[in-house]
């Protein structure tokens, strides 16, 4: 505490104001002694002042020359701040303490521009057009029109003008169903057929086809629908017949009116010969079939191809040659469930068609599934049966005609035998 006192007292001997640090050590020392039996200081009584008026702003100048400084340094005013003449100097920061003092860097003022709105249409000056009358403008504007249709259909290709086609919009076409035939009588189908075919002269003889839609399903095996027959009044074409046999047979076959007998030069003739057939039907006897293996290739997807199911491999060659002769015919299912056969010539009478039809209906039915069972040996079985010529249209037949010309046929067979 000596200490202290010393230096204070040192430095208000230098120093012309009191320092600030003798109220602090009266009251440290005050303190320091109030825990003993010294006596206690007096209580400070609150002074207060009237407020110092303000002078004019034209007054303080002068009345800061007015106020003479006193000897007394402990009554004198601190001096004012002084004001730097020069531009404030800017404090340089550096990068660390940036990051703890706020808005150091310089101030950007922001920037407003005013804002562009585009004149509307009313606000724009009319221009003054020169007067003219109502035809003159109508005439104008449509010369404008074709003007500019004319400069679009126009194209430049290597400098020359080429004209461009104007091609119409692409629109839907609906389609139209042909609607649909009625199913005919079996004679009226047949007199339809020769009339469409007599109106149109062809150079050939046309063929009466029967297109028969079925109600079974090709994939299964079981279902697979094939026979032959032997038509009451023949096909009305010549068949060639092809016979392989040898001995005995062979003879038998040509004394029938085979047209080409053979037997080995007969296969190699067929599979030298590059696909050239000169015959419709092919007969075997049993004990070729394996040495035709070697033109199964060539025979099988024309349909000629023998075999035991029509007929066609049998040691009887001399009732097989006049059968095929006499109008056989071998029929089969295809992929679609649909069998295709020719029944005769255009040129036949109509009985003659319809007992040649009844005959193909009656083995059509002897070829039904024997797992397409029905209640009906048509329902279900026979969906739709159209006649029709080699390049005619169609004819659908009705159900109840076909079944009156199978039972005639069957019944004219039953008589005759």
């Amino acid at each position: 505490m000596a200490h202290l006192r010393l230096l204070l007292s040192h430095s208000s001997r230098h120093h012309p104001q009191p320092h600030r640090l003798i109220s602090l050590l009266h009251f440290s020392s005050n303190t320091g002694s109030g825990s003993g039996s010294g006596p206690t200081p007096p209580p400070i009584k609150p002074v207060s002042y009237a407020p110092k008026p303000q002078p004019a702003p034209e007054e303080a100048p002068a009345a800061a020359e007015e106020a003479a400084p006193s000897d007394d340094p402990g009554s004198r005013p601190p001096p004012p701040p002084r004001r730097s003449q020069g531009p404030p100097q800017r404090q340089q920061w550096t990068r660390e303490e940036m990051r703890f003092v706020k808005d150091a860097g310089p101030s950007i003022t922001p920037v407003s521009y005013p804002a562009r709105v585009a004149p509307l249409p009313e606000d724009r000056p009319a221009e003054e057009a020169p007067p003219e009358g109502p035809a003159d403008e109508g005439l104008r504007g449509e010369g404008e029109r074709i003007e500019m249709d004319a400069t679009r259909a126009r194209r430049s290709f290597f400098g020359m003008q080429a004209e461009e086609e104007q091609a119409p919009y692409p629109t839907l076409i609906p389609v139209e169903k042909r609607p649909q035939k009625v199913a005919i009588d079996l004679v009226d189908a047949i007199r339809e057929i020769k009339t469409s075919a007599n109106e149109k002269k062809r150079n050939f003889t046309e063929t009466v086809e029967a297109h028969v839609m079925l109600g079974v399903d090709p994939r299964r095996g079981d279902q697979m629908v094939r026979g032959a027959l032997t038509l009451p009044h023949g096909t009305g074409k010549t068949v060639r017949v092809a016979v392989f046999a040898e001995g005995p047979a062979a003879d038998e076959a040509r004394a029938a009116g085979a047209d080409v007998v053979g037997g080995d030069e007969l296969i190699e003739e067929i599979r030298t010969g590059g696909g050239k057939l000169s015959f419709d039907k092919c007969i075997a006897t049993p004990m070729y079939m394996p040495r035709l293996s070697k033109v199964a290739r060539i025979l099988g997807p024309r349909g000629l191809m023998p075999n035991p199911k029509l007929g066609s491999v049998t040691n009887d060659v001399s009732g097989a040659v006049k059968a095929a002769k006499s109008g056989r015919v071998d029929f089969k299912i295809d992929k679609t469930a649909i069998v295709h056969v020719g029944l005769g010539k255009i040129n036949f009478s109509d009985e003659n068609l319809r007992e040649n039809i009844g005959a193909f209906v009656h083995a059509l039915l002897l070829a039904k599934p024997v797992g397409l069972k029905k209640t009906s040996k048509y329902v279900g079985y026979v969906k739709k049966f159209t006649l029709s010529s080699t390049m005619g249209p169609g004819f659908p037949v009705t159900i109840p005609s076909l079944s009156a010309a199978a039972d005639h046929y069957n019944n004219s067979k039953v008589q005759a035998s």
